[in-house]
């Protein structure tokens, strides 16, 4: 899916100006040059070290990409909004009824800019996000604390969230249950049945 005007961002920042785009085609992408080595540290490696990942998500079905980038076409941050695989428990509510936030990601030279939050902003603007329940599983093990605490880092991505309306959910699910800043949060649209929502709860 990609709406006839994708949201798209533009301001400067104390590194320069930064592009965030909605729904990123595949050849946009493609066009773009993907910088591995920053997601790459000693103590830190990116769920989404390459550029085809990328590609491949934005040829799903009804998938939003959103990516920041410079002028010069480097991508300094992404975001997957996309649904899950069927082998998700998530998947059970429903066909097509859960989107997850897969990633955000923001390059370490270029966080603390606010691009975190604009790329949310794009994912958001999703033209089925009230007949879709958007959610997001935060693994404290996928996280970048080389300089933040886990509990610190739940508490950001709950902040970050919370502006566009998710909401922190208890769950039995066992991989979230392992560690204690572990996290699911989701966001209900406003077309969502009660059968659905009592279903999803």
């Amino acid at each position: 899916m990609s709406p006839t005007s994708p949201k798209r961002i533009e301001w400067s920042t104390p590194k320069g100006k930064v592009i965030v785009s909605a729904f990123c085609t595949p050849e946009h992408i493609k066009a773009l040059e993907f910088v591995q080595k920053y997601t790459k540290y000693a103590r830190y490696r990116s769920i989404v070290s390459k550029k085809e990942t990328l590609v491949q998500a934005a040829s799903r079905p009804d998938a939003n990409v959103s990516l920041a980038f410079t002028p010069e076409g480097k991508i300094v941050g992404f975001g997957i909004l996309e649904y899950p695989p069927s082998e998700e428990r998530w998947h059970r509510v429903g066909e097509r009824i859960m989107m997850e936030i897969s990633v955000i990601e923001v390059g370490r030279p270029w966080r603390s800019l606010s691009i975190s939050k604009k790329i949310l902003e794009c994912l958001m603007a999703h033209p089925l996000k009230e007949e879709r329940i958007l959610y997001l599983v935060g693994y404290s093990w996928t996280w970048d604390l080389e300089k933040i605490s886990p509990m610190a880092y739940r508490n950001l991505l709950i902040d970050l969230f919370s502006e566009q309306g998710f909401e922190t959910f208890q769950t039995n699910d066992p991989n979230i249950m392992m560690r204690p800043e572990n996290l699911f949060m989701a966001r209900i649209g406003a077309h969502i049945s009660e059968e659905i929502q009592k279903r999803f709860k």
